[in-house]
């Protein structure tokens, strides 16, 4: 029996790793073990810890690491707490493999330790670009730290292989969020509005922002031009979730909540939704607007279109329900106009998405945790194109 240990520091990765988890947690011939650290265990991040909890997965090591202020000084501060942290508790797991997904600091933090302590390493959703944010790097830095490499489209497993990572060590497998729309029960906009205790039965906006980390002191900035567009194109309903742990993350909070104060006849904001009340607000929602990963990856399954704003999420493949537009009030209302048009709407219902797979994400990936050699994984040579 391999034991698999996959690390999770944040809410929106959490849901996507779900239904991997439950895949290696039914396995006979694996055995999960489960390491939660960052936003999970903060307060001021909805504590979405207890979202694992309520799933009835066993958590078996639990490492706090953020510390106060969100300065990029802050997240340094961070980043060492979190490796001694986790140095620790992969130290007392010892896990056969270690799974991280994505490209956030936390992950870094994961990876960083497990490449020290001789733990070989699985990656979800290397090979992609996010140029207007600094995960860029750490992403390709994991990537370089890993052993097995799981993609979400042929372009992102061709750039891997570019990175010098062995071809028979890279596998497209298609997008885990995707996996986890199709297994969603629909949910009806009641339900979700009882969940909620806002109001859903009108038309409205789903809207997450973060900050374009790349851009220091633009926060503040991007938020505006977002909030002035919406007052321009006089959206109905607004449902707001709050950024997350990044650089400047809170001057982004602090204007929506001074926002959604100002208009709580039609704006709500939540510091985490749980997978299964954000991606039924994402089915019916009119747009999904800001520069979540999720309008590019996870709204063009449902057949939703996204309004991009902004270079966080520059280099990303970009299915043709995505809408990109500059950090600009105006810009920002055209898309959003754009995007609730009915005949733009319509054209989105045969949408080719170069995110999904013929076969389960989690299935092709579990298979492959089980089968890998592992004693030839931590032999790695930089592999060279013709």
């Amino acid at each position: 029996m391999r034991s698999i240990c996959v690390f999770t520091g944040t809410r929106a990765e959490y849901g996507l790793l779900r239904p991997l988890l439950r895949r290696i947690d039914a396995a006979q011939a694996l055995r999960l073990q489960l390491l939660v650290s960052g936003a999970h265990l903060s307060e001021a991040h909805g504590m979405t810890v207890s979202e694992i909890e309520a799933d009835g997965f066993y958590i078996h090591q639990r490492v706090p690491m953020l510390t106060q202020g969100d300065r990029p000084r802050d997240v340094c501060r961070s980043m060492a707490r979190g490796l001694d942290g986790l140095s620790a508790a992969l130290d007392r797991l010892a896990p056969d493999l270690l799974v991280v997904l994505g490209d956030r600091y936390e992950a870094f933090c994961a990876a960083t330790a497990a490449t020290i302590l001789g733990i070989p390493i699985a990656h979800i959703h290397g090979g992609e670009a996010t140029y207007g944010a600094v995960d860029e790097s750490l992403r390709h830095a994991i990537t370089k730290m890993s052993h097995l490499h799981f993609t979400s489209t042929e372009a992102y497993r061709r750039r891997v292989i570019q990175l010098g990572e062995h071809p028979d060590r890279v596998f497209r497998v298609g997008a885990l969020g995707i996996e986890t729309i199709r297994a969603l029960a629909p949910s009806t906009r009641d339900t979700i509005e009882q969940d909620l205790g806002f109001p859903l039965q009108e038309d409205y906006l789903l809207v997450t922002l973060h900050p374009e980390t790349r851009q220091r002191g633009t926060a503040g900035e991007l938020a505006e031009a977002l909030l002035g567009a919406l007052d321009r194109v006089e959206a109905p309903k607004v449902l707001f979730t709050r950024a997350n742990a990044d650089p400047e993350g809170h001057e982004i909070n602090r204007r929506l909540e001074g926002y959604v104060a100002r208009h709580r006849d039609r704006c709500a904001i939540h510091a985490s939704l749980g997978i299964e009340r954000y991606l039924g607000a994402m089915r019916h929602a009119l747009a999904v607007v800001g520069n979540s990963s999720s309008g590019l990856l996870e709204a063009p399954a449902m057949g939703v279109p996204s309004v991009d704003i902004g270079g966080r999420q520059a280099g990303r493949v970009r299915p043709q329900s995505v809408i990109h537009c500059l950090p600009a009030v105006e810009a920002i209302a055209d898309a959003i106009r754009r995007a609730v048009d009915p005949q733009f709407r319509a054209r989105l219902v045969d949408l080719d998405n170069p995110y999904e797979a013929d076969f389960l994400p989690s299935k092709a990936i579990a298979e492959i945790l089980w089968t890998a050699p592992l004693t030839d994984l931590l032999a790695k040579r930089f592999h060279d194109l013709p």
